[in-house]
């Protein structure tokens, strides 16, 4: 038991250090940190979404900012896609992949940041939130594991996590790339939260 505790300890450790050494994704994250922070800082919102694990990252991204990372300040704009009876509701009238879509229609506006997750980068829900978001003036940013993805053409910045073959070692990675977004959103917009130098 120990060796598969380790094992896994280990293959997470190696995606970190791959994601680390990709200047590419490095220049992603900061690219989206730049989009974030252009949001809120001309008052827009952050409307995330995502399935399943993808959709508690997008929940966890949106308290994050509108409640609090680490030190008292005032909340930041953000929702995510989440509420159960909204979802059921355009899902059996609709159909599911219309879900994240919908609510992006009728709630997102031009200068408004479409986070959208997906660690397959294929999810027709989340790729149509993506296209519904640009088609209301929205930009988007995609985070996905698989390079090349339906999402990642439907993005202005797409931060790939690829790592390995199934989707916990990517959404691990998610919620890694997703706490330095708002670290460096709040560096930017609070900068009294972080008087040491980075």
């Amino acid at each position: 038991m120990i060796d598969y505790i380790k094992g896994n300890l280990i293959e997470a450790r190696n995606a970190l250090d791959r994601l680390i050494n990709e200047d590419a994704q490095l220049d992603n994250i900061a690219r989206a940190a730049d989009l974030l922070v252009d949001t809120l800082r001309g008052g827009g919102r952050v409307i995330s979404c995502g399935n399943g694990g993808s959709m508690c990252d997008a929940m966890h991204l949106a308290e994050e900012l509108s409640g609090r990372f680490r030190d008292d300040r005032p909340a930041m704009a953000a929702v995510a896609i989440s509420d159960p009876s909204y979802i059921s509701c355009v899902a059996n009238d609709y159909g599911y992949e219309h879900v994240f879509s919908r609510f992006v229609q009728g709630n997102g506006k031009p200068g408004d940041l479409l986070f959208a997750i997906s660690t397959s980068g294929g999810s027709a829900s989340v790729v149509r939130a993506a296209q519904a978001a640009h088609a209301n003036g929205m930009r988007v940013v995609g985070l996905t594991g698989r390079p090349g993805s339906a999402l990642e053409q439907h993005a202005d910045v797409c931060v790939c996590t690829a790592a390995g073959r199934y989707a916990d070692r990517v959404q691990e990675l998610h919620i890694k790339v997703i706490h330095i977004l708002i670290e460096l959103a709040e560096r930017a917009l609070q900068p009294a939260n972080y008087p040491e130098k980075p």
